[in-house]
């Protein structure tokens, strides 16, 4: 990718990002006047369903853009990651911006709805997302060294699980929600493997990438 596109895919995720934490904006005003906190209100049922469709088609924006901006899949893989990584931190200083929240990085938030809601501390999808636009400039850097960052299926592999143990992580607390409790405690250790899982096989396959001959 030149760096015209990336500047392209850069403020596309930085807008959608915005656009976002102002979706957000309107419906804590709808239903938190006071101010976003938990225990949860839970959402009328046809509004919770038309909230699940809308981060549905989030992805599905995404994911789109993505496949427009690379030319094979692991491209398209990195160009998917960094969007959503820079979408998702945008979507945070938007709302810092906007409403100041949140307070700090270890203030609960809901991330998601799909399949269950998903609860944790901002920091760990920050994390998360800091972790994905690293792995594009990483990869991008060495594309334009003419060195390829290419996992080799064990490697993928390895990453699946670490991606679905952080997933896992995410829903630890989901019952709460329906129990309209508060939640205490967030699963460090098990998003803490998956991280790893999730980010050590990219590690390996740069420092492969680096290290080769062309």
């Amino acid at each position: 990718m030149g760096t015209r596109r990336v500047l392209c895919l850069t403020l596309y995720a930085v807008a959608f990002g915005f656009l976002e934490a102002a979706v957000v904006v309107y419906l804590r005003e709808l239903y938190y006047p006071e101010g976003f906190h938990f225990p949860l209100v839970l959402l009328p049922e046809r509004i919770a369903s038309i909230e699940m469709v809308r981060e549905l088609t989030t992805m599905i924006m995404l994911l789109a853009v993505a496949v427009l901006a690379g030319s094979d899949r692991v491209e398209r893989f990195f160009a998917f990651g960094y969007l959503f990584g820079v979408w998702d931190v945008t979507y945070y200083i938007g709302l810092r911006a906007f409403v100041g929240w949140p307070a700090s990085l270890f203030t609960w938030d809901v991330l998601f709805l799909i399949p269950v809601p998903w609860l944790g501390p901002v920091l760990y999808p920050v994390l998360v997302s800091v972790l994905l636009i690293v792995g594009f400039l990483t990869h991008e850097t060495l594309r334009r060294r003419n060195r390829a960052l290419r996992p080799v299926r064990g490697e993928w592999v390895v990453a699946s699980v670490g991606a679905i143990l952080v997933v896992i992580s995410f829903c630890w607390n989901w019952r709460t929600v329906q129990q309209g409790t508060v939640p205490t405690s967030f699963p460090v250790v098990l998003f803490a493997v998956g991280l790893l899982a999730g980010a050590l096989p990219f590690v390996r396959a740069a420092y492969r990438a680096t290290t080769t001959r062309t």
